[in-house]
């Protein structure tokens, strides 16, 4: 049901779009303080149709967006790790909190749909970030062995895993907890690999720094060190203890564990594998062969299944990608990149009459 002017949506569509008050007040011919005062939740006066109309166009949103009752679940600035906050212009920071509160949004409308797996992510505040990974492939039931998928894992686990298409690198990922229910974003400029260890990563600040502010150098070196030992864990490294390590075995070895050839380098002279002359000489030889930024014979890039299992059941009750971009009130392109679909909109997305589930379908996940 649609109702009056919502501010709170206008001011995300803003910020998502990377647009300042001023910048949207020259877009839609307005100045910037009826702008500032159209976002602001005591705003007395609504703004009449054309001026909704008008900011529709500018920000490339459905007019419905804005008449939307529901309030946007804010995502606290403080609450979200970014790991580049230095680097990191305002802009993409503020753009990048904007897509965790649509990815609220759509998970809300997932959940009302669907009986989706409860958060089993538990809180380790407090314990050291190599133990705390240890203990959690033991709750996990994930021994020693290589972890197929991550996003699989995760959403097994009970957080909910949307993509980033920011193109920028300073917005790798970013994870946070929202009402109880951990979110984890990943940016799909990323390699398979450097993303799969982004994954690690914030699963780290989820269950390391859960209810306090994720932000800060240390806080940055204790999820790397968790994504680390999670991936890899020490006893599957010791057999490589005094063997002759070449780049060459390295590239062979990362595959087993699907990390970069650098985080694995790194991670082997974290556990004294390599001594400081073997690991500098890797360091160059890798340096050499660009593998700081790309991968020789990288694996692809991981995707949720929880998401494909939830379109394909949409898509049985005739709701479409399309469809559901209509129903959210949200731009296709902004639902897309969240759901790992960027460029990808099936021939076959008909349209259809939007309906509801009768009763919530159980979704099961296999490891």
């Amino acid at each position: 049901m649609l109702g009056k002017f919502n501010p709170s949506r206008l001011k995300l569509a803003r910020t998502r779009r990377k647009l300042t008050i001023k910048g949207l007040a020259e877009k839609v011919g307005l100045t910037p303080r009826m702008v500032s005062e159209y976002e602001k939740d005591y705003c007395k006066n609504c703004p009449p149709e054309g001026t909704i109309d008008a900011f529709s166009k500018a920000l490339n949103y459905p007019a419905e967006f804005f008449l939307d009752p529901e309030p946007i679940e804010a995502v606290a600035k403080e609450t979200v790790s970014f790991r580049s906050l230095k680097s990191m212009k305002a802009a993409d920071e503020h753009a990048a909190i904007s897509a965790g509160e649509l990815g609220v949004i759509i998970n809300a409308y997932f959940e009302e749909t669907f009986s989706l797996p409860e958060s089993n992510v538990p809180d380790y505040r407090g314990i050291e970030a190599e133990v705390a990974a240890e203990a959690l492939r033991d709750e996990w039931n994930l021994g020693c062995h290589s972890i197929s998928s991550m996003v699989h894992l995760l959403e097994k686990n009970g957080v909910r895993v949307f993509s980033l298409s920011e193109n920028t690198q300073d917005v790798d990922a970013f994870s946070f907890w929202k009402d109880g229910v951990p979110y984890v974003f990943l940016n799909t400029q990323k390699s398979g690999e450097r993303s799969r260890f982004d994954a690690a990563h914030e699963l780290g600040h989820l269950i390391l720094h859960k209810h306090g502010v994720p932000q800060g150098k240390n806080i940055e070196a204790e999820a790397d060190k968790f994504a680390s030992f999670f991936l890899m864990p020490r006893v599957t490294l010791l057999p490589l203890s005094g063997k002759a390590i070449t780049i060459d075995s390295i590239l062979k070895l990362k595959h087993k564990w699907k990390v970069s050839a650098m985080a694995l380098i790194v991670h082997l002279k974290t556990v004294e594998i390599l001594s400081d002359w073997q690991y500098k000489t890797l360091i160059v030889t890798a340096s050499k062969l660009g593998l700081r930024t790309k991968e020789i014979n990288g694996i692809e890039r991981e995707k949720s299944l929880i998401i494909d299992k939830l379109l394909k059941a949409l898509e049985n009750d005739g709701i479409y990608l399309k469809s559901l971009s209509t129903l959210l009130k949200l731009p296709i392109d902004e639902l897309l990149a969240l759901i790992f679909k960027v460029g990808t909109i099936s021939s076959n997305d008909k349209p259809s009459s939007i309906q509801n589930t009768a009763s919530k379908p159980v979704l099961r996940l296999v490891k």
